[in-house]
Protein backbone atom coordinates (compact mmCIF):
# COMPACT_ATOMS: atom_id res chain seq x y z
CA UNK A 1 0.00 0.00 0.00
CA UNK A 2 1.29 3.29 -1.14
CA UNK A 3 1.71 6.50 1.38
CA UNK A 4 -1.23 9.20 1.46
CA UNK A 5 1.80 11.43 0.46
CA UNK A 6 3.22 9.58 -2.07
CA UNK A 7 0.00 9.92 -4.60
CA UNK A 8 0.39 12.42 -7.54
CA UNK A 9 -2.96 13.48 -6.53
CA UNK A 10 -1.92 15.44 -3.13
CA UNK A 11 1.36 16.71 -4.41
CA UNK A 12 -0.75 18.66 -7.43
CA UNK A 13 -2.97 20.06 -4.87
CA UNK A 14 -0.17 21.15 -2.76
CA UNK A 15 1.18 22.68 -5.65
CA UNK A 16 -1.73 24.21 -5.87
CA UNK A 17 -2.07 25.56 -2.49
CA UNK A 18 1.14 26.99 -2.80
CA UNK A 19 0.84 28.62 -6.01
CA UNK A 20 -2.15 30.72 -4.71
CA UNK A 21 -0.16 31.57 -1.43
CA UNK A 22 2.70 32.95 -3.59
CA UNK A 23 0.20 34.78 -5.56
CA UNK A 24 -1.31 36.18 -2.63
CA UNK A 25 1.78 37.16 -0.96
CA UNK A 26 3.14 38.90 -4.46
CA UNK A 27 -0.58 40.63 -4.67
CA UNK A 28 0.05 41.92 -1.23
CA UNK A 29 4.00 43.18 -1.91
CA UNK A 30 2.50 44.50 -5.40
CA UNK A 31 -0.48 46.15 -3.58
CA UNK A 32 1.65 47.66 -0.77
CA UNK A 33 4.55 48.99 -3.84
CA UNK A 34 2.16 50.88 -5.62
CA UNK A 35 0.25 52.48 -2.30
CA UNK A 36 4.23 53.85 -2.06
CA UNK A 37 4.38 54.96 -5.36
CA UNK A 38 1.11 56.34 -5.19
CA UNK A 39 1.68 58.36 -1.99
CA UNK A 40 -0.60 56.96 0.53
CA UNK A 41 -0.31 57.27 3.93
CA UNK A 42 1.93 54.75 5.66
CA UNK A 43 -0.65 53.72 8.20
CA UNK A 44 -3.00 52.36 5.54
CA UNK A 45 -0.10 49.89 3.81
CA UNK A 46 -1.16 46.95 5.85
CA UNK A 47 -5.13 47.59 4.55
CA UNK A 48 -4.16 48.64 1.00
CA UNK A 49 -2.38 45.48 0.39
CA UNK A 50 -5.17 43.33 2.24
CA UNK A 51 -7.25 44.86 -0.38
CA UNK A 52 -5.14 43.64 -2.97
CA UNK A 53 -5.01 40.08 -1.87
CA UNK A 54 -8.65 39.98 -1.13
CA UNK A 55 -9.43 40.94 -4.57
CA UNK A 56 -6.84 38.61 -6.43
CA UNK A 57 -7.64 36.04 -4.31
CA UNK A 58 -11.56 35.98 -5.18
CA UNK A 59 -9.98 36.67 -8.81
CA UNK A 60 -8.47 33.36 -8.13
CA UNK A 61 -10.80 31.39 -6.94
CA UNK A 62 -13.50 31.57 -9.85
CA UNK A 63 -10.61 31.86 -12.85
CA UNK A 64 -9.45 28.23 -11.00
CA UNK A 65 -13.00 27.18 -10.35
CA UNK A 66 -14.73 28.08 -13.73
CA UNK A 67 -11.86 28.73 -15.96
CA UNK A 68 -14.24 32.24 -16.73
CA UNK A 69 -11.73 35.27 -16.25
CA UNK A 70 -13.81 38.01 -17.26
CA UNK A 71 -16.37 37.25 -14.63
CA UNK A 72 -13.64 36.38 -12.15
CA UNK A 73 -12.20 40.04 -12.60
CA UNK A 74 -15.89 41.51 -11.99
CA UNK A 75 -16.68 39.64 -9.22
CA UNK A 76 -13.33 40.44 -7.84
CA UNK A 77 -14.18 44.25 -8.42
CA UNK A 78 -17.25 43.92 -6.67
CA UNK A 79 -15.46 42.45 -3.66
CA UNK A 80 -12.57 44.60 -3.67
CA UNK A 81 -15.05 47.82 -3.66
CA UNK A 82 -17.13 46.75 -0.73
CA UNK A 83 -14.01 45.72 0.86
CA UNK A 84 -12.39 49.07 -0.15
CA UNK A 85 -15.82 50.70 1.30
CA UNK A 86 -15.73 49.59 4.44
CA UNK A 87 -12.22 50.32 5.00
CA UNK A 88 -12.71 53.67 4.37
CA UNK A 89 -15.02 54.02 7.04
CA UNK A 90 -12.77 51.79 9.67
CA UNK A 91 -9.80 53.99 8.96
CA UNK A 92 -10.95 57.15 8.05
CA UNK A 93 -9.82 57.63 5.10
CA UNK A 94 -11.27 58.17 1.45
CA UNK A 95 -12.52 54.94 -0.68
CA UNK A 96 -10.06 55.91 -3.35
CA UNK A 97 -6.95 55.05 -1.63
CA UNK A 98 -8.09 51.74 -1.06
CA UNK A 99 -9.62 51.28 -3.76
CA UNK A 100 -6.93 52.55 -6.52
CA UNK A 101 -4.35 50.78 -4.10
CA UNK A 102 -6.53 46.91 -4.41
CA UNK A 103 -7.72 47.38 -8.26
CA UNK A 104 -4.01 47.04 -9.44
CA UNK A 105 -4.07 43.58 -9.24
CA UNK A 106 -7.10 42.86 -11.70
CA UNK A 107 -5.92 45.55 -14.39
CA UNK A 108 -5.03 43.85 -17.30
CA UNK A 109 -1.82 45.79 -18.14
CA UNK A 110 -0.14 42.08 -19.49
CA UNK A 111 -3.32 41.60 -21.78
CA UNK A 112 -2.72 45.24 -23.31
CA UNK A 113 1.02 44.35 -23.40
CA UNK A 114 0.59 41.17 -25.45
CA UNK A 115 -1.78 42.62 -27.96
CA UNK A 116 0.71 45.51 -28.71
CA UNK A 117 3.38 43.03 -29.04
CA UNK A 118 1.33 40.87 -30.93
CA UNK A 119 0.16 43.68 -33.10
CA UNK A 120 4.19 44.86 -33.64
CA UNK A 121 5.04 41.36 -34.27
CA UNK A 122 2.54 40.87 -36.95
CA UNK A 123 0.11 38.35 -35.41
CA UNK A 124 -3.01 40.48 -35.87
CA UNK A 125 -5.30 37.48 -35.16
CA UNK A 126 -3.23 37.07 -31.60
CA UNK A 127 -3.62 40.86 -31.15
CA UNK A 128 -7.20 41.09 -31.72
CA UNK A 129 -7.94 38.21 -29.07
CA UNK A 130 -5.74 39.60 -26.51
CA UNK A 131 -7.05 43.16 -26.89
CA UNK A 132 -10.88 42.06 -26.82
CA UNK A 133 -10.23 39.98 -23.58
CA UNK A 134 -8.40 43.07 -22.49
CA UNK A 135 -11.08 45.60 -22.90
CA UNK A 136 -13.53 43.10 -21.44
CA UNK A 137 -11.77 43.01 -18.25
CA UNK A 138 -11.36 46.66 -18.15
CA UNK A 139 -15.27 46.83 -18.46
CA UNK A 140 -15.89 43.86 -16.09
CA UNK A 141 -13.36 45.89 -13.43
CA UNK A 142 -15.74 49.25 -14.05
CA UNK A 143 -19.42 47.33 -14.03
CA UNK A 144 -18.03 45.25 -10.64
CA UNK A 145 -17.12 48.93 -9.59
CA UNK A 146 -20.68 50.72 -10.21
CA UNK A 147 -22.34 47.49 -8.83
CA UNK A 148 -20.43 47.67 -5.40
CA UNK A 149 -20.86 51.48 -5.15
CA UNK A 150 -24.71 50.80 -5.72
CA UNK A 151 -24.85 49.41 -1.91
CA UNK A 152 -26.26 51.71 0.50
CA UNK A 153 -23.32 53.24 1.98
CA UNK A 154 -25.05 52.02 5.80
CA UNK A 155 -23.97 48.69 5.07
CA UNK A 156 -20.62 49.74 5.55
CA UNK A 157 -21.08 51.69 8.66
CA UNK A 158 -21.94 54.85 7.50
CA UNK A 159 -24.37 56.51 9.57
CA UNK A 160 -26.12 59.57 8.37
CA UNK A 161 -26.27 62.53 11.40
CA UNK A 162 -29.95 63.40 12.49
CA UNK A 163 -30.22 66.66 11.52
CA UNK A 164 -31.14 69.01 14.56
CA UNK A 165 -33.93 71.78 14.17
CA UNK A 166 -32.86 75.28 15.88
CA UNK A 167 -36.59 76.58 14.97
CA UNK A 168 -35.18 79.60 12.96
CA UNK A 169 -35.79 79.58 8.82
Amino acid sequence: MTSFFAQPEFWRAARLVADAALQLVMAFTGTVAFSVLFSVPPRFYVACGATGSVGWAVYLFISYTFKMPVMATFAASIVLTAVSRALSVRCKASTTVFLLCGIFTLVPGAGIYYTAYSFFIGAEEAAMLKGIESIKMAVAIGLGIGVAYSIPTRVFGWKKKPEVWRGEE
